[in-house]
């Protein structure tokens, strides 16, 4: 028999789909010794199904936009008018006043929508549907539940759920009727900081009299905060009268710690105080609170982002996150897909610190900052262990000094040739493998590639070129009272695999743009196809040959390359095309040579004007012959920064490419459904799923929902085994009014429009923009070469945008918080890239 109304004691967590999750949140408090619960009862889902029936318009409403707000208030009138003029059945009206009854008619209730969607672990839904309150008698009782189903779609709710991609046709209302109580005081408690989102701290705010008011900002409420059994902060808003004793916060904290222990994850939580004992009226988890990485151990860790330091703060998949950790020369650590890294120890020692926090501050001096004001703490990192005796020769760290390195451009050359060979030997010999073999056969060489990463000569020359620019910088400071020379004297350094794609797609437009049958094939093209198609149009050989060949070579890069998860070029050629387009349309025959001979000469330029103003000075001839011997060192070695990380990748396409074939072999099995099903999957479920070809396809579903939420949190820079966010700040008061500071890594000034582009397949510079986005790999690099200056979010000194920026000659600035909010699309700013910062001009 179909439940229309169910009582809080009837009510759990696996109800969701009848009570909705506000229901089901007090259905489970309303069991736990010691909680007090107003007593209540739902009507339940299957209630509004028979109500609702087929309602005129959800179709037409799941179509809709976020952007069209017309649509959505005119459909959200007309649903909501249909449902309120409903009649609700006889045999449902018996079904709630029987409860109604068992309860006191004549008392006065709180009727609270409760939908399917609502209070979940993804999605709070907060605020979204509709309460009412002293809601008496039983007419006045059916009216506020139709309201309440009604409430389902405000103009707020639909907006909110096709924000976060719930369909309205499965979201189902069930309405909680609870008695209201007349309570001496009231509020919320927060069992993680909302601030920090620290785990340890507990956060109250409370007010005499109901809640409603709390909740709708019409009072200020008292506040405290509660660690470890003790009250760290208390701000009553009437020192004479506080709302809460001592005792009573305590308490009410240790209440919020039960609550949040049952639920299994830091809760908002509603309360009243009703003579002195507390009642809840409401919990439901905190879904904005980032995921804490795990160091298994318990202890205190401070946990550095690696998104941060590799241009990619986007989250990765399972098989992405587990082919990178095991790629990484020291642990680390997912959490809300992306990686961190632990750093404690090498911040607990004297003796690594100040390397630590040079190498972490010359990317992102944020994060310099904000470990810097953990260790000022002086209480939250451990003190280091006692020293061990060494045995033999220590090894490499990537914190350690790198090992000398000759001065010979051969280097590089012999590197890059060594690089090249050894893909070329992976190609051939993963070939004949296939099931387990394949992937032990993966972990081999990512053992071998490991351990070559850090082999001393090309170590040794990947620091050489950074060791340079910092030389450079530091003295050209001291002598000459010039910034960041070595900006300019970067320019089209020879061996720079990422600026040379940039250069080479303007080859191809060059190979194109003869031929206008060509172009109008690239402007309809699709990727089914796409290469041979260009075969069957006029001139299309050339225009074949040429993006082939480009994509031969940089084919295996993307957008968030990082993730082997990710869609290569080589596999959508397309993404290409606008790019092309627009080089057609900006570009002159030749302008790749051009440009690199310009960054050639302006370089060569900046090293004689240097070198003469250092022989005037005292022991001019010693300087200038130091500064030169720099300068070849830097032209030598700094284009080599980008070859490791291109090596990574190529690597990585090889891997993805057996994987993909692997996994098209469990789809002919029937263990996957589809080949991308593997992408959710971490390298060792993987290879046990090939040894066994068993596999739980919920888990997958689970892995694709969790990836979706990761996509709605932004990965802080530094994070604690507490979940404590620490934020870092730029300690500069030399800046005009109302300018974003960031760190300046690109010199010069230029001005022009804003274009805020946060996805590269949108990207449609026009020339002369200013890109501003939340960060850039490799992939974003054919970009630069139509833009006139740089603005990002996320970066370093030595980050992949920052290299192309100097090597192209474009004033950059990087590190640049909440940059693509602050600015606007179309707006015209001023870009200070030897000052570092942003000025907005219109």
């Amino acid at each position: 028999m179909t439940a229309y109304a169910l009582g809080f004691h009837e009510v759990d967590r696996t109800r969701i789909a009848e009570v909705g999750g506000k229901g089901a949140s007090l259905g489970e408090l309303s069991k736990l010794e010691g909680i007090r619960v107003p007593e209540g009862f739902c009507v339940s889902t299957a209630a509004f199904k028979r109500v609702l029936g087929e309602a005129p318009g959800l179709d037409r409403l799941s179509r809709l936009k976020a952007e069209d707000r017309e649509g959505i208030r005119e459909l959200s009138a007309e649903l909501r008018a249909h449902i309120e003029g409903l009649a609700i059945p006889d045999d449902l009206q018996q079904a709630i006043t029987r409860f109604h009854s068992r309860l006191g008619e004549h008392a006065a209730y709180a009727v609270r929508s409760s939908a399917t969607a609502e209070d979940l672990p993804t999605a709070s839904f907060a605020g979204q549907q509709d309460s009412y309150l002293n809601v008496i008698g039983t007419p006045a009782l059916l009216t506020h539940v139709s309201r309440c189903w009604a409430s389902l779609f405000t103009e707020r709710a639909v907006a909110y759920r096709i924000q976060h991609g719930f369909d309205h046709r499965k979201v189902h209302m069930a309405v909680v009727v609870q008695k209201m109580v007349n309570p001496h005081a009231a509020g919320t408690l927060f069992t993680a900081d909302p601030v920090t989102s620290n785990r340890k701290v507990s956060s109250i705010e409370a007010i005499f009299g109901l809640g409603e008011a709390l909740v709708s900002g019409v009072v200020n409420a008292d506040g405290y905060q509660v660690r470890d059994g003790r009250i760290t902060r208390s701000a009553p808003t009437q020192q004479d009268r506080p709302v809460l004793t001592e005792e009573q916060v305590l308490r009410l904290e240790r209440l919020g710690r039960q609550i949040e222990a049952h639920f299994g994850s830091p809760q908002d939580i509603e309360w009243c105080l009703l003579d002195d004992a507390f009642f809840f009226v409401q919990s439901r988890p905190i879904t904005t609170l980032y995921p804490v990485p795990d160091a298994g151990d318990g202890g205190n860790h401070v946990f550095v982002s690696v998104g941060h330091q590799q241009m990619m703060t986007d989250p990765m998949k399972p098989l992405g996150l587990s082919l990178w950790q095991m790629r990484a020369a020291r642990p680390m650590y997912a959490a809300g897909g992306r990686l961190f890294i632990d750093c404690t120890k090498e911040l607990a020692s004297p003796a690594s610190r100040a390397g630590v926090l040079e190498a972490l501050g010359r990317n992102d001096p944020l994060i310099k900052d904000a470990l810097l004001s953990i260790i000022d703490r002086g209480d939250f990192i451990p003190p280091p262990p006692a020293p061990v005796p060494e045995q033999g020769k220590p090894a490499m760290t990537a914190w350690g000094p790198p090992p000398p390195v000759d001065d010979d451009p051969a280097i590089v050359t012999e590197l890059i040739a060594q690089s090249q060979a050894s893909v070329e030997a992976l190609k051939q010999a993963i070939q004949t493998k296939s099931g387990v073999e394949l992937l032990d056969f993966i972990v081999e060489d990512f053992q071998q590639s490991r351990k070559s990463l850090f082999e001393p000569r090309g170590f040794g020359a990947l620091m050489a070129g950074i060791n340079a620019v910092t030389w450079l910088n530091d003295k050209m400071w001291e002598w000459l009272g010039e910034k960041n020379a070595a900006d300019t004297l970067s320019q089209s350094v020879p061996n720079n695999i990422t600026s040379e794609m940039g250069l080479a797609l303007l080859e191809v437009a060059d190979a194109i743009r003869p031929h206008p049958e060509v172009i109008a094939y690239l402007r309809t093209a699709r990727d089914e196809g796409f290469l041979e198609g260009l075969l069957r149009v006029e001139g299309g050989r050339a225009a074949h040959d040429a993006l082939s060949a480009y994509l031969g070579r940089f084919g295996i890069r993307c957008a968030g390359e990082i993730d082997v998860t990710r869609t290569r070029w080589s596999e959508s050629p397309t993404t290409l095309v606008p790019l092309i387009l627009s080089n057609i349309q900006t570009f002159a025959p030749g302008a790749s040579s051009q440009k690199f001979e310009q960054g050639r000469q302006a370089a060569l330029k900046k090293e004689q004007e240097l070198l003469a103003r250092l022989k005037s000075l005292p022991e001019g001839e010693q300087k200038a012959d130091e500064t030169q011997r720099m300068i070849r060192r830097l032209r030598n070695f700094i284009g080599y920064r980008e070859y490791p990380k291109y090596g990574i990748v190529a690597r990585h396409f090889v891997y993805r490419q057996a994987l993909l074939k692997e996994a098209e072999r469990l789809v002919q099995a029937g263990v996957f459904q589809e080949k991308e099903d593997i992408y959710s999957l971490f390298f060792e479920e993987l290879r046990e799923i090939v040894r066994t070809n068993q596999l739980d396809r919920q888990l997958i579903r689970q892995r694709q929902d969790e990836h979706e939420r990761f996509q709605k949190l932004m990965p802080p820079r530094v994070i604690t085994s507490e979940g404590e966010i620490v934020e870092g700040a730029y300690k500069r008061t030399d800046l005009p009014a109302g300018a974003l500071v960031g760190l300046a890594v690109s010199s010069g000034v230029v001005e022009g429009r804003a274009r805020v582009i946060l996805d590269m397949a949108d990207a449609n510079p026009a020339p002369g923009d200013i890109l501003v986005t939340r960060f850039t790999d490799p992939s974003w690099t054919p970009l630069f070469v139509s833009i006139q200056g740089l603005v990002t979010e996320v970066g370093g000194l030595m980050t992949h945008g920052a290299v192309i920026a100097r090597e192209y000659g474009l004033p950059a600035v990087v590190g640049v918080e909440q940059a693509t909010r602050r600015i606007r699309d179309g707006q015209r700013i001023r870009v200070h890239g030897t000052e570092g910062y942003v000025e907005l001009l219109s």
